[in-house]
């Protein structure tokens, strides 16, 4: 089989003020012609760091010290580049970086300008490295669009980043790297922030890309679920170093090496036994003994038919779109982010809210912290026993029940102020209720870095010098700083690697357990949700769809879109290969599409009926339950 790269003993070192780092030590691997070969490794292992010296952008501070990057251009047989030894400004890296190796980024948003169309930002990738008059550039471009699956391409020419949903700005990057019909695409974590169907989307699009193209594929990734679909070849780093590689089968059915198989062990799955634990690389070291629990006054946890902490009735919000846009006058209009909401949590539990980017979930969390205000409904707290009218708090009586819920940001990075240390944002929600003295504040502060297993000696650095999931924990400590009843987490380990994710799942679980607290965990990951909630909300289009214990719900799904999503979730297991043309072809997220009696439309609107033992679908008012259970 003939190789389109070949990777010979590649080092790379950054050169800075506190010395030398190897970020790249010795790696040799290769990429076969039209075959896709995966690279896997946690943060910081150096996967990035390759895929920047084979496209040659590597950073300043970057040095290739030693070793070969062979690039084998199949429509020149028999001719070879050696990238490690070409100057990155050369004509001939040029010709090839963006025309013979392309790379899709990991954060669409950054990674594309927001001053340009759409259209301009992929035509301009065809005109550096071919002549093309402006029209057919754009006809080239359009057909392109049309090919990554825009519903409407020669609309979406003319739009702008902002304007696009997560998935189409991704299929955006996309176009721009397959424009010039490269023969390798690099792909650095394409689908890390996206929701499970829309990940399945854009890895079915790369596959069928890649057949029609005939394009080979780096995939670098840290999701073994998303490998275990995709990939022929499989090359686990870690620090730099290769620590195994091999076939799909070989990596999955015999793992050989300590690390990977530990990197295995913090994915969570379907099937795991009651009461047992992910297993990250690294667990947090924490102190038990914190005097913060002594302090921390838990809710007693009551068993049986207590009264939910949190009850939300009939929770509608809606939006009115502006008059006029960058493209002339349009009428006003209404969008329906949260349609007729209702749910409880009780006192001690975690309710999990699933669902896709655009459902309407972190709305109805802001409708719930007041950070927006309903159209409709009712939201009532149970502070201890006294019934709280949340939608009607004003002045200190709202200021009060935010001390007693607290939310955790997705992106640890953007939520955390960049210009202050760690004691001063752990300690600002101390501060701004006024709570204790300067002296009571501080060993607050140490007790909570405590807690999260943070060193206290790190209280004076800033967020850019800590690690994603050290970032995560800080916000963790943050949140629990007032000591609250309810603590809503919004999609909180969506953009972290697996062995991270099973640290941050395991000390939220240990601190519920330690501070009695209540969650409301906001995921579009069904396994994740699996493994830390006991009750599961599904929702689609501002509408719950249905709700059950996740024993129940996993067991017997009965909603054609939480089938969907539970069919979108990638397993690491060679066996279990997503099924990409049936959740692309399905139509599941679209209510008027759905099968009777669960369809909904101008003409139907369906309730949520229990069909027993806490189970609640939305179907239409006259089906028959026992139909539903079949």
């Amino acid at each position: 089989m003939t190789n389109v790269l070949l990777v010979r003993d590649l080092k790379v070192e950054f050169r800075v003020a506190e010395g030398t780092i190897k970020a790249v030590d010795g790696v040799s691997f290769r990429v076969p012609d039209g075959k896709t070969v995966a690279l896997v490794g946690e943060s910081g292992s150096g996967k990035s760091v390759i895929s920047q010296a084979i496209m040659s952008i590597l950073p300043k501070p970057a040095h290739i010290t030693s070793g070969e990057i062979l690039f084998f251009d199949p429509e020149k047989p028999g001719v070879f580049y050696d990238i490690a030894k070409l100057k990155p400004d050369s004509k001939e890296m040029r010709n090839i970086r963006g025309g013979r190796i392309s790379i899709i980024f990991q954060e669409p948003m950054t990674s594309l300008s927001p001053l340009h169309t759409i259209g301009d930002q992929i035509s301009e990738a065809l005109h550096l490295h071919h002549k093309k008059t402006k029209q057919e550039g754009a006809q080239i471009t359009v057909d392109m669009l049309r090919l990554v699956g825009f519903p409407e391409p020669e609309q979406a020419f003319h739009t702008y980043p902002f304007e696009l949903s997560g998935g189409l700005r991704q299929r955006a990057m996309i176009a721009m790297a397959i424009i010039c019909r490269p023969a390798l695409l690099i792909a650095d974590e394409p689908t890390t922030a996206l929701d499970v169907t829309i990940q399945a989307q854009i890895l079915d699009l790369m596959q069928n890309l890649q057949k029609q193209l005939g394009m080979s594929i780096l995939l670098i990734t840290h999701d073994l679920g998303v490998v275990a679909s995709m990939a022929d070849e499989i090359i686990v780093m870690y620090h730099g170093k290769v620590m195994e590689q091999g076939t799909l089968e070989d990596i999955f059915r015999s793992p050989e090496h300590p690390y990977l198989k530990a990197l295995m062990r913090a994915i969570p799955r379907f099937n795991m036994k009651p009461g047992e634990r992910l297993t990250p690389i690294r667990e947090i070291k924490r102190d038990a003994d914190s005097k913060f629990l002594e302090q921390a006054n838990p809710r007693p946890i009551l068993s049986g038919d207590e009264k939910p902490i949190l009850k939300v009735t009939n929770l509608t919000k809606r939006f009115t779109t502006r008059k006029s846009s960058l493209f002339g006058a349009k009428p006003a209009g209404e969008v329906l982010a949260v349609d007729n909401v209702s749910f409880f949590i009780r006192p001690g539990e975690c309710l999990g809210l699933v669902g896709e980017s655009g459902c309407g979930k972190t709305t109805l969390s802001k409708l719930i912290l007041r950070a927006l205000t309903a159209t409709e409904g009712e939201v009532v707290y149970n502070d201890r026993g006294r019934d709280i009218d949340v939608l009607a708090l004003t002045g200190d009586s709202l200021f009060d029940y935010r001390n007693k819920v607290q939310f955790i940001f997705q992106d640890p990075f953007s939520s955390l102020n960049p210009r202050m240390t760690v004691y001063d944002i752990i300690s600002e929600p101390l501060i701004i209720h006024n709570v204790g003295t300067a002296a009571e504040r501080e060993e607050t502060v140490r007790e909570l870095m405590t807690l999260v297993g943070l060193d206290f000696r790190f209280l004076r650095r800033y967020p850019h010098s800590f690690s994603g999931g050290q970032r995560q924990r800080i916000g963790i400590a943050r949140a629990l700083a007032l000591k609250p009843d309810l603590l809503i987490c919004d999609e909180p380990v969506s953009a972290l690697d697996v062995s991270i994710q099973a640290q941050i799942l395991n000390l939220l679980k240990d601190l519920q357990a330690e501070l009695g607290l209540t969650y409301l965990f906001i995921s579009h990951n069904l396994a994740v949700v699996d493994y830390i909630a006991d009750r599961i909300a599904v929702m689609c289009k501002g509408r719950l769809v249905e709700t059950a214990p996740k024993e129940v719900l996993f067991a017997n799904p009965v909603h054609p879109y939480t089938k969907r999503l539970l069919a979108a979730v990638p397993e690491p297991d060679p066996n279990h290969r997503l099924n990409f043309a049936n959740l692309v072809e399905e139509k599941a997220s679209n209510p008027e599409l759905w099968p009777a009696p669960f369809t909904a439309d101008l003409h139907t609107n369906p309730i949520m009926m229990d069909i027993g033992g806490g189970h609640y679908v939305r179907v239409h008012e006259n089906t028959d339950v026992t139909e539903l259970k079949l």
